[in-house]
């Protein structure tokens, strides 16, 4: 089997409500969308959703680098040999995560197509049964994020995710008045997205939630300061997880080495796709680091993807894929079992797309062959 065409997909996925983060609000989500064909008659989905803020990657630069660089070079080459294809990925161009995700995921959804199997079967096999799905609250004031946290607890959530961020005296009254208007048995996650910058700031926060049972603190300080992540992890009980800080083999061996983190955040948009998280997933799992699969907020493509690699690891203890839940248009259908997620045995990556709305979404696209 070999690829004989990639088609690439610039769409913009259309959100219930805007997304906010202590970086940037976003209207709807730029994502590429990837489909590669092959001799055989076989088609793999990818998805690639870049944050200039995370890996220096754009929507138009990651669509560049796939029409230009990796996609032309890509034609004729078996989609089963997933070492190989990205050992010549990496050999065209430097860094580049989100657009060698798009082209792992699609190549994995082939592969699992081929062999007539679910993607997790080829990382090992199912280990967990489900998911927990953790709702997302994006940044608001304190009542409004106290009120929607109320309203996903009664609908059956059990954890929920703080963004936060922002001015540390804000994000502390946020999560205060969350915490007080739910009960103490739901769980409570508090994503900063580096946005108190440095340890002092964090430290001064910390001695205000201590007392709130928070399960943990996500990236609190600048992605590259490992140190700051070090030091803030003795001055705490609260666990400490890095995101932003962890992109590449390299970063988790720094973290491991500093002894940086309780627990990591894993996105295949950081990493390059299926198979580089699995590398981490199991860097972590040597050191006894718990790892949680998380995402850009993508598609049913990519939430997919990320979802087939936690199912397979005993070491994923957590996931945070909920993006289709924020669309009022997906061009795929995986489905959640609310609050829970369950992957089916369907093969590759067990989800259809809706061909027509990848088109009614497609802002421009280009077929490399």
């Amino acid at each position: 089997m070999h690829i004989t065409a990639v088609h690439i997909h610039a769409i913009r996925l259309p959100l219930h409500a805007p997304f906010v983060v202590s970086y940037h609000s976003y209207k709807d989500m730029p994502s590429i969308i990837v489909k590669i064909e092959t001799d055989e008659g076989l088609v793999g989905y990818g998805e690639g959703v870049a944050d200039e803020h995370v890996t220096g990657e754009t929507w138009e630069s990651t669509f560049a680098i796939l029409k230009h660089t990796l996609a032309p070079r890509l034609i004729g080459v078996n989609p089963l040999h997933i070492e190989a294809l990205h050992e010549r990925m990496n050999e065209m161009i430097y860094g580049a995560p989100t657009a060698k995700a798009a082209i792992d995921i699609a190549c994995f959804d082939l592969i699992g197509k081929k062999l007539k199997q679910p993607v997790y079967q080829l990382l090992g096999g199912r280990f967990h049964d489900a998911f927990p799905i953790t709702h997302v609250l994006s940044i608001g004031s304190p009542s409004e994020m106290a009120e929607e946290a109320l309203s996903v607890v009664k609908q059956g959530y059990r954890s929920l995710k703080i963004k936060v961020g922002t001015h540390v005296e804000e994000d502390i009254a946020r999560i205060q008045a969350i915490r007080k208007r739910i009960r103490d048995d739901i769980a409570i996650r508090v994503d900063v997205n580096q946005g108190w910058k440095n340890s002092t700031t964090t430290i001064k926060a910390l001695r205000a939630l201590e007392s709130l049972n928070i399960d943990w603190l996500e990236q609190p300080v600048v992605a590259d300061d490992i140190d700051a992540m070090a030091y803030i992890r003795t001055k705490t009980t609260i666990p400490i997880m890095i995101d932003e800080g962890l992109r590449n083999m390299r970063d988790m061996r720094e973290i491991i080495q500093k002894r940086a983190a309780d627990k990591v955040n894993i996105k295949l948009m950081k990493c390059g796709g299926i198979y580089p998280a699995m590398k981490l997933a199991h860097q972590a799992e040597l050191a006894g680091i718990e790892c949680q699969i998380g995402s850009m907020v993508e598609s049913s493509i990519g939430s997919a993807a990320g979802f087939h690699v936690a199912f397979a690891k005993k070491i994923v203890t957590s996931v945070e894929l909920t993006g289709p839940l924020k669309f009022t248009k997906d061009v795929g259908n995986l489905h959640y079992d609310l609050p829970y997620i369950r992957l089916t045995n369907k093969p590759g990556l067990g989800i259809d797309v809706n061909e027509q709305t990848l088109h009614e979404l497609t802002a421009f696209s280009d077929v490399i062959r």
